[in-house]
């Protein structure tokens, strides 16, 4: 059976066009303003939505999401919070996954979160962390829970690494367009689309690349050459940059519409 992810998918290839991937953390900027966003990226015209996990380690987010996620934490957001706003997303009609690290998911229990992403209407979680050397616990769990599991791949992954990371990935494969940490960059690494074309050598599994996209011309660029474009720090700063939180909604519609039409433009 197909997760949602994966028929949301078929549908933009069948339409010759890449997929808009928004990011939030839940709890950010509040339990109910994450809500708001989530309604303010469907009525943009988002393709998908990611959950953030919000983590007191994170080794890939840059100082945005921590910022982002240090906020939600200050506020209490756990896995309860986490599940609330996966199935706002969900409800809304919008294929949605979680983005954890490992340790979130070792404490709640694999099978448990795997089911708990089920029951809310998920379609998956990404695990940036985890490797696949250590992932025997949650392949099995995805395994009986059929959910999207989705892995990260950098640059620097080699050919035969690729291979074995693919092989795991379900729903999409996450590229990560430049080595390091999230955040808005001028321009996105050109070393990405070398990496997509890597990756499609060893699968047939649509192709998200993050780290980078904050704008329509550079959505559109990315589009060109994969899946989905994924955004999450360019909402953040609209976010914490606006007067309140009303302007700051506004902000992030306006950009989802922008980044909306980027993804439409690529090819």
């Amino acid at each position: 059976m197909s997760t949602p992810l994966e028929t949301l998918f078929t549908t933009v290839r069948s339409e010759n066009r890449a997929a808009l991937i928004a990011y939030i953390p839940a709890g950010f900027p509040t339990q109910e303003g994450c809500k708001k966003v989530i309604q303010a990226f469907v009525d943009g015209g988002v393709d998908a939505i990611e959950i953030g996990f919000p983590y007191s380690d994170p080794v890939m987010d840059g100082p945005t999401i921590q910022a982002a996620a240090d906020q939600a934490l200050s506020q209490g957001t756990g896995a309860k919070e986490v599940f609330e706003a996966l199935k706002h997303a969900t409800d809304l009609g919008v294929p949605a996954v979680v983005m954890t690290y490992w340790n979130p998911i070792e404490k709640y229990g694999a099978d448990k979160f795997a089911q708990s992403i089920v029951d809310n209407g998920g379609s998956g979680v990404i695990t940036p962390d985890l490797t696949i050397e250590e992932s025997a616990a949650w392949t099995a769990a995805v395994a009986r829970s059929e959910i999207n599991s989705i892995y990260v791949v950098a640059p620097s992954t080699k050919d035969a690494r690729l291979a074995s990371v693919t092989d795991h990935c379900s729903g999409f494969v996450y590229a990560a367009s430049l080595m390091g940490v999230t955040g808005t960059r001028t321009s996105v690494s050109s070393g990405a689309p070398d990496l997509v074309a890597r990756i499609r050598k060893s699968t047939d599994t649509a192709v998200a690349v993050g780290l980078g996209v904050s704008t329509r011309e550079q959505a559109k660029g990315v589009a060109a050459y994969a899946d989905g474009v994924i955004v999450g720090s360019a909402f953040i700063n609209k976010l914490m940059e606006a007067k309140d939180e009303a302007s700051g909604l506004i902000a992030v519609r306006e950009l989802t519409e922008q980044l909306a039409q980027g993804v439409r433009e690529g090819r």
